[in-house]
């Protein structure tokens, strides 16, 4: 028994010794009254008179080659109310749970949890007495490393996975280090490619791709582009280069250029049936004043064209200001848009998360106190939203007129509607994933093993 309680965080890594679980990552909801535990192939049996459970848990999420055969006593049968409202009868065992240097036994409701985030739920009644969470903290008692994970859940009878390259500019980023986990968690070879590291060779008869140092990349299954907007010339060349040499390139090199491009994007989706607020463009200073009329006039919002995520974007509250920041621009020589600024959206917009043909999660962005969020995305809190079907429809028409397997669509609710704001090809997962405990990562592996009917 403790002498005194833990504190641990939203998640942690825990064992189960009995049932012979080695690693498991737990979500840790005080809001839970009882513990659940992901189990498929569930059957009842007799031992020595007494009713038993067998089952089998694949205890890495979204990996199906890690499974481990359990056998517990059955403890009792209870209907189980779930978050979403489904009552559902389960099985009830008792088992000793692992966590940090502390063992004791604990009460786990066994389920299909394939659509959840995490293969573990860890509820009060097993905390009471022991722990105190911290919502803010994540993995405060320490986390398996990859090798452990490897040598613990692999074996060379495995089958071989893909080997896939991450082209991005930083290995520390949230979503870099996500995408690399989630594909070493089903299996694959995972390689972070700098793009600066990156060099092509063009070559009738033998086109090549070298990395820092001399060597060749003659033998990667798929790449993953995540190119920062400076980036954008230099990351599509390197990404057709790939598509050249039959690499399967999870965005293409086509697609996200044209993504790139705010003006031919818009109309790009405008020619597919897609809303979006009035917008106007034009090249001399000169039609200042008609610019402002056709979107409505005052206030509205004024975006370089070369701007990306929130920057380069001005709301203008009056015509003066308008006509200044307008003709600012333009005596820079630089290209903007001009667009009705939506009121009614009172600083919220949506983010919908596209991957293969299928919003996988959304969320809602609002800005800060005093902070400015109008037509955009910024800084601000997320929280999970339900979307409409209709808001589905568009996020999904939108990622496929843009021809982008993966997209973060950003949608905001206006009076007439919903309309689209920007298709973005490579969306950060770090506040999407964090508001809806959803696995986007593990999804994007997905539609890469779909490419290749991998199994």
């Amino acid at each position: 028994m403790m002498s005194e309680k833990v504190i641990v965080g939203s998640e942690e890594w825990c064992s189960f010794p009995t049932l012979k679980i080695p690693f498991i990552k737990a979500r840790v909801d005080s809001g839970a009254k009882t513990s659940a535990l992901h189990a498929v192939n569930i059957k009842m049996f007799q031992k020595h008179g007494v009713d038993w459970i067998q089952f089998d848990i694949n205890p890495l999420q979204n990996n199906e080659k890690a499974v481990i055969h359990c056998e517990a006593q059955l403890v009792d049968q209870r209907v189980v109310k779930s978050s979403s409202g489904f009552r559902e009868k389960r099985y009830v065992i008792r088992t000793e749970l692992e966590l940090g240097e502390d063992t004791w036994g604990v009460e786990l409701t066994l389920t299909n949890r394939d659509s959840m985030g995490y293969r573990m739920l860890l509820g009060r009644e097993a905390m009471l007495g022991r722990l105190i969470v911290d919502p803010e903290k994540r993995f405060q008692l320490g986390q398996p490393s990859t090798e452990n994970l490897k040598t613990h859940y692999y074996t060379e009878t495995h089958k071989k996975g893909l080997k896939i390259g991450l082209l991005a500019s930083n290995p520390e980023l949230y979503s870099n280090k996500r995408i690399i986990e989630a594909g070493e968690m089903r299996g694959h070879e995972m390689h972070f490619l700098n793009l600066k590291y990156c060099y092509m060779k063009l070559d009738a008869t033998k086109p090549e791709i070298h990395y820092r140092g001399g060597r060749v990349l003659d033998d990667f299954d798929a790449v993953i582009p995540r190119i920062r907007p400076s980036m954008t010339y230099y990351g599509c060349a390197l990404t057709r280069h790939f598509e050249s040499l039959k690499v399967f390139a999870l965005n293409s090199a086509s697609a996200i250029t044209q993504s790139r491009d705010k003006l031919y994007s818009l109309q790009l989706l405008l020619n597919n049936g897609v809303d979006i607020p009035t917008t106007g463009f034009a090249n001399s200073p000169l039609d200042t004043d008609d610019l402002i009329k056709m979107v409505g006039g005052s206030p509205l919002i004024v975006k370089l064209l070369e701007g990306t995520q929130g920057k380069g974007v001005v709301l203008a509250e009056t015509k003066k200001a308008a006509e200044s920041v307008i003709n600012a621009f333009k005596s820079l020589n630089a290209n903007i848009l001009v667009q009705e600024f939506i009121k009614e959206a009172n600083g919220k917009d949506l983010r919908l998360f596209v991957v293969d043909g299928k919003v996988v999660a959304a969320m809602q962005r609002e800005a800060a106190p005093g902070e400015f969020r109008a037509n955009i995305h910024m800084g601000g809190t997320a929280s999970i939203v339900k979307v409409t079907a209709e808001e589905k429809r568009i996020a999904i028409k939108a990622s496929k007129a843009m021809n982008l397997k993966v997209a973060g669509v950003d949608i905001i609710r206006s009076a007439k509607g919903p309309l689209l704001l920007e298709v973005n090809s490579s969306p950060g997962l770090e506040g999407i994933e964090g508001a809806t405990q959803k696995d986007i990562a593990g999804e994007m592996i997905k539609a890469i093993e779909k490419n290749f009917k991998w199994q």
